[in-house]
This record gives C-alpha cells, structure tokens and sequence, in this order.
C-alpha cells in the first residue's frame, strides 16, 4: 500500500505536532504565518540582528542509512543549531527539505517524532520547507537572532584560545555506531550521545558573547575548524596541547592517538573561541566548561606542542572535497 502523498505527508507528520504559532517571551508573534502557504512569514525581532545557516545531511555521508531515524532527525537539527549557538544567536525558525525513497509511515513517524522533540526542546519552529522523491537527504536552514554576533573574523594577536568541554568523542563513536568494533554497554551510551545527540553550545556563547572576540563550532575537527579563524582574522596560532580537553571516549577508544582523535576527528560541535586578556580574568570567574589551549599571534600557521617540545598530527581535520 503505497504511504501519503506530499501534502498529506506534510500536514501529518510536520504540521501539528510543530509549534508553528507564536513564540512565548520577548520574541513572542514571530510568525506571523507558518507551514501552508507558499512562504512563511516572519516578524524579526526589534534590535536584533538575523543569522541563517543551512546544512545538507546525506545518507551514507552524514549518517548511517540504516540509522533509527529519531536518531537522525535529533542529530541533522542539532547540529545546524550549533552554528546558531557559535554566533551567539537565539533560534527562531526553521525549514526543512526532506528528499525520501519512498513516504514510508514506519520511517517518518520516528522521525518526525525526533525533530519535533528536538525543536520544542530548543525553541525553534518548523515554519517551511519541501520534500520530493530520491536518495534520503536532509536539508535544515536555521534562523536566528542576536545583539552581540561573534564572528570569526575578530580575533587578535595575543588573544586566548579556548574550547568548551571535550572533545574527540563523536569521531571515536563512529566506529561503534557502525558496528565496525566492539565497545563496552558505557562505551556504546558515550557514544549514541556524542554522535547523535551533540549539545549546542547556546549557555556557553550567551556567557562569552560580551567579551569574545571571535568563536565558531567546532564541526570538522579542532585544527581545522581554528584555522578558519586564522584565516579570517589574518593570524595565526600557538598551541600548548599539554592539558587539551580529550574526552573518555576517545581515550578508552583511541589509547595512544586520543589526542589526535580529539584535534582532528570532527563532529564535536564544541565551540572554539577567542578571547582578549583584558577579559580574561571575568570570563575565569564566570565557571565555565572551557579550556584555555593556546595563543593566536601575527605570524601565519598554526604551531603545537607538546610535552615542551613541537609537534604535529598527521591530519588537520574532516575534508568534504
């Protein structure tokens, strides 16, 4: 028999279980018009500034095909409200672009189910989007709103290099979501959580938000990912890996190569920020789950050490081309 069609698919499994209404607080009657019509419509909020991003998800790139699809509908939501968490933005709204094999209801139900609970858990609403037939897919394009956005073009000379929490967990779980190796019952629970329920990092980027002077999450590995800095900044990095966050996961998976794991391996969505030390003292005394790893400098590159002495990996981070 074959499952709905586009806008019986539509109305069942994104309509409303999606708060596509007013917000509450002071971003309250935002959309003005939500899933329906040929386009939302949308009221900014008064004195702040709009930030979008959208990712694409490709099954077999992004995500195991054969993955619970609740799994898959929480991680392709979090992971693009991690760009709004790095540049200090509230979520909003969101679309989604959904190209499916077939409208399957045993697939779309988890699913749904996933993004909506990842949705109201967040604050953001579902206000359009689309499907069509093909490979599965997942497009989400995010919005959100800011008074203090923290760009990664801001950084100085002499600044502070910071992460929050750990890092390597997600890169050290691939291997156990695929079932590539065996792991321990808390090996696999780590796992799960890092890769599929990744945690923006919306409390930490509101707290630095008046004293960073640059940040960005942390998607396709830590190297990687700083050098975009570098590079948008004009500067470059020291490194002092001596205390780098790794996290347990990827020490009981990695041994040896953890750190390298942890520098490299991608898919943390951590933030990575910098910081003036004229503000490094308040932002200390604010407790946060963050990690001081380095210094940017003038001079292009970024340099490592370790143990005293210089050091490097053999990778710099995820590569899409």
């Amino acid at each position: 028999m074959p499952g709905p069609g586009e806008f019986e698919l539509i109305r069942e499994y994104f309509g409303s279980r999606f708060n596509t209404g007013a917000r509450q607080g002071s971003d309250a009657h935002t959309v003005a018009l939500g899933i329906g019509d040929d386009c939302a419509l949308l009221n900014p909020p008064a004195g702040k500034v709009l930030a979008t991003s959208v990712d694409t998800l490709v099954a077999g790139v992004h995500f195991p095909a054969a993955e619970d699809p609740f799994r898959i509908a929480c991680r392709a939501l979090r992971v693009n409200l991690s760009d709004l968490a790095a540049m200090n933005a509230e979520p909003l709204w969101f679309t989604l672009a959904l190209t499916l094999r077939d409208s399957d209801p045993q697939w779309l139900e988890p699913f749904a189910r996933g993004l909506a609970q990842t949705a109201n858990q967040y604050g953001i609403t579902l206000v359009g989007g689309d499907t069509t037939k093909g490979p599965l897919s997942i497009t989400i394009q995010v919005t959100g709103a800011c008074e203090q956005p923290l760009r990664r073009d801001g950084a100085g000379a002499g600044d502070r290099v910071f992460v929050s929490n750990q890092l390597g967990a997600a890169a050290a779980a691939l291997p156990l979501i695929l079932r590539e190796v065996d792991g321990s019952v808390t090996q696999m629970e780590q796992a799960y959580a890092a890769y599929h329920f990744p945690e923006p990092q919306f409390a930490v980027a509101r707290a630095i938000g008046p004293y960073a002077s640059a940040a960005l999450d942390i998607s396709d590995g830590f190297l990687g990912d700083l050098g975009h800095i570098c590079e948008a900044s004009g500067l470059g990095a020291d490194l002092d890996l001596d205390n780098f966050p790794v996290a347990e996961l990827a020490r009981s998976m990695n041994g040896e190569t953890a750190l390298e794991t942890a520098l490299t391996g991608g898919d943390d969505y951590q933030l990575c920020f910098t910081l003036p030390e004229k503000h490094l003292q308040t932002v200390q005394k604010l407790q946060l789950p963050i990690t001081a790893v380095g210094r940017m400098r003038a001079a292009a590159g970024i340099q490592c050490s370790l143990d005293g002495k210089p050091w490097q990996p053999g990778a710099t981070g995820y590569r899409h081309f």
